[in-house]
């Protein structure tokens, strides 16, 4: 079975108005004071400083391009990510919830967009312009969400008609591109792998007559969920992967954060096995 029948690509487009405007007066008046001979930089306005509505459309479209590409994985330059199968349905659900929760903030703030203005008339005393702020009736198109999901193109799938030769390049050039990005889908998950690794071992060590450190409950929830991920991402079935997936919960299942803090014991424990992973495995 090929990857084109175990994955799929997926894109994501967001579109968040910045809310930003140079102000060309200002920047002028930066140059004048500080006696430059050239434009030497420039002032932009944020036209909503200090707005919960338009802060909370920005800090929710962040939290869903980070989701998106902790749920899938890189294939091409282009925005397409790699979707596996096994994680579609979790996927698709939680690219629903996130589609309606960012509706929701856009909603929030364009419903309060003209009490929001005259508001700012206040907070941005001189530097308010009203011929700088989007019609009401504008602004609700400054901002979407919008994904596509795509077949992934089979090694062997050239449906174009062509000279033996011409075709025979453009397959050699193609199982490159594809082994490439094969070989890049593996390693990011090795190197997830290993970086949840790095940091526990980095939080949990105890130092020589030291302090002990400072650490999240957030530290094992995000190894829990990491070892979920990768039986899901493992689209190559690589079995090292898979050996060193299992030793990491092996190692965190049964344990609870509030135990790691009281008891020096546990965090060697945890740290020795830990180790052990980033030793018998070539990360």
């Amino acid at each position: 079975m090929s990857i084109a029948d175990k994955g799929l690509l997926v894109n994501i487009t967001l579109s968040v108005w910045s809310g930003r405007k140079l102000d060309k007066q200002v920047s002028e008046e930066v140059d004048v004071a500080k006696s430059t001979r050239a434009r030497a930089g420039n002032y932009n306005k944020n036209l909503f400083a200090g707005v919960d509505e338009l802060d909370a459309v920005r800090r929710i479209s962040g939290e869903i391009r980070n989701w998106h590409h902790t749920q899938t994985l890189p294939w091409s330059d282009g925005g397409d990510r790699l979707l596996t199968m096994r994680n579609f349905k979790d996927y698709k659900d939680g690219l629903l919830q996130r589609q309606q929760d960012f509706a929701a903030a856009v909603a929030a703030f364009c419903d309060r967009y003209p009490h929001l203005i005259s508001a700012q008339a206040f907070t941005m005393g001189r530097l308010f312009n009203r011929d700088e702020y989007p019609d009401a009736k504008d602004i609700a198109a400054k901002f979407d969400m919008q994904y596509t999901f795509s077949p992934v193109a089979d090694v062997a799938d050239w449906r174009v008609t062509a000279d033996d030769d011409i075709r025979n390049e453009l397959d050699s050039q193609y199982r490159k591109v594809y082994d490439d990005r094969l070989t890049s889908v593996t390693k990011e998950l090795w190197d997830r792998l290993h970086t949840c690794l790095q940091h526990m071992n980095e939080r949990l060590t105890v130092p020589q007559g030291g302090e002990k450190k400072i650490f999240r409950d957030s530290l094992l929830d995000n190894a829990v969920e990491l070892c979920g991920l990768l039986t899901k991402l493992n689209i190559t079935n690589d079995p090292k992967l898979e050996e060193a997936r299992k030793a990491l919960e092996s190692a965190v299942c049964n344990v609870d954060i509030k135990d790691l803090r009281k008891d020096v014991g546990a965090r060697i424990e945890i740290t020795t096995q830990v180790n052990d992973i980033l030793s018998r495995f070539e990360f």
